[in-house]
């Protein structure tokens, strides 16, 4: 039984009182980790509430520097960091929100041969990237290493995100999409823009899948593709379909190592 500080019975209070968290709950979420790749417009905002509800240890992966481009969105960035690796950033910004969170940084870009080691000391994983080829490789990794995640992407006003439970026979990224789209083909919110709260709307519901997976609670977004159009404030459930023929979720998946994809150029 984990023993509660008075501070940390004030701190989570809030939790403590509901009726599908109380001590048990905050329990889990104490001695719970989740890894966030990408310290951006997503997983700042995810890592906020995260480090706020008392996650035990959150893993932060990206290898850039804070721009002042950022700082729209990507809110645990301040001006002052500009210049600052971004996972240091939004470190101290944690430790500073709560100091129960053991946070690691891992200040290189994942690949191919390195994901998995990464990947295996964590309960979920939250995919906060902005890249085709980073979110097939998160994708293909977490179903090889059976662990469960939280896809998402934003792009002008719009965004959508899912969850995906390797093994408990429901979709992958690569159900959806068997292949990434050619370099160039597809604009990056780099070049097509984004509406600077579309991370905070996306990236904390990214963060509600971690909590109620880490709790058993609720229904996650398993086999469904939740979007959201903030210019007719419409949010959409699209159901999900696994494929029979998907090349790594499949009972005979035809991939069976991890591809590191080409990466288009930004022309902006």
């Amino acid at each position: 039984m984990y023993d509660f500080s008075e501070e940390q019975l004030q701190r989570y209070s809030r939790h403590i009182i509901l009726q599908d968290v109380g001590v048990e709950g905050q329990e889990k979420l104490l001695t719970s980790s989740v890894l966030i790749i990408g310290t951006g417009g997503l997983g700042t905002p995810a890592a906020q509430f995260l480090a706020a509800a008392g996650i035990g240890k959150i893993g932060l992966v990206d290898a850039d520097k804070v721009e002042l481009s950022n700082l729209q969105r990507q809110v645990l960035h301040h001006t002052p960091d500009v210049g600052k690796l971004k996972v240091q950033s939004a470190k101290e910004k944690i430790n500073a929100m709560n100091p129960d969170v053991e946070v690691k940084t891992y200040d290189y870009y994942l690949t191919s041969q390195n994901i998995k080691e990464v990947i295996r000391e964590y309960d979920f994983v939250i995919d906060g990237t902005d890249n085709f080829p980073a979110k097939f490789l998160i994708n293909d990794a977490c179903v090889m290493e059976g662990k469960p995640f939280s896809h998402a992407g934003i792009i002008r006003f719009g965004g959508q995100t899912t969850t995906v439970v390797p093994g408990e026979d429901t979709p992958c990224y690569r159900c959806m999409f068997p292949q990434p789209p050619k370099p160039g083909s597809v604009p990056s919110c780099k070049e097509a823009g984004v509406i600077g709260v579309m991370g905070g709307v996306i990236g904390t519901i990214q963060a509600t899948e971690a909590i109620k997976y880490i709790l058993g609670k609720g229904e996650l977004l398993t086999g469904k593709l939740l979007t959201y159009d903030a210019l007719k404030m419409d949010f959409r459930k699209i159901n999900l379909n696994k494929r029979e023929n998907c090349g790594i979720c499949s009972d005979d998946p035809e991939i069976t190592e991890l591809i590191d994809y080409e990466q288009g150029v930004c022309e902006l």
